[in-house]
């Protein structure tokens, strides 16, 4: 089974493209949706217990968590020690599963890929991507997000030129959504 690592900087259309792979038949992992499962209970009272008042009936409020770390460097690591070793244990089942189950191919959706080494756990690297204008209008255009954060989420990512530099495949997603299909169906029948 090809495991392939997708990623790309906030705003660049990767979960898009993870649609567009899932839609395919291929079976993804997205790091971010174990997360919100993961904050929704197993991981609350280890979150609660590392910055108070974080949680709210049972659930971890991503905004609340976000002001008390974003900026804060040790405030992220210790967050990132709580979370990633649980988001390795899904990832690792689901892999199992994939390959029991006889995938010729399955995706990882790993927002901060090469930020952590994950790259050392793909056999391939896409990377997606977008001229700058067109990614801080994505970006801008969320709710609750603001020039500040945007800027501090972009501080703590590997810059998007790099990303594209150790990248296997690159996709520029401002090709629009049928383009994106194409080459996402053209890289499934390459690496089956």
């Amino acid at each position: 089974m090809i495991v392939l690592g997708l990623t790309g900087s906030i705003g660049m259309g990767k979960s898009t493209t993870a649609a567009l792979f899932e839609a395919a038949g291929v079976p993804v992992h997205s790091a971010d949706a174990a997360v919100h499962r993961l904050y929704d209970g197993p991981l609350a009272p280890a979150i609660e217990a590392a910055f108070p008042g974080t949680v709210r009936d049972g659930r971890v409020d991503r905004e609340r968590l976000g002001q008390r770390v974003l900026g804060d460097a040790p405030a992220i690591a210790a967050l990132e020690a709580i979370v990633h070793p649980a988001v390795r244990r899904e990832e690792e089942a689901f892999l199992a599963k994939a390959r029991a189950e006889g995938a010729p191919l399955a995706v990882l959706d790993i927002p901060l890929l090469f930020e952590t080494g994950g790259e050392g756990r793909c056999d391939k690297v896409l990377v997606v991507t977008a001229p700058a204008p067109v990614q801080r209008a994505r970006v801008l255009a969320r709710p609750g997000m603001s020039e500040a954060k945007f800027a501090a989420i972009l501080a703590r990512q590997v810059p998007d030129a790099e990303k594209r530099r150790r990248a296997d495949f690159v996709l520029d997603t401002s090709e629009g959504l049928e383009a994106a299909r194409r080459t996402v169906a053209e890289l499934i029948a390459r690496l089956r």
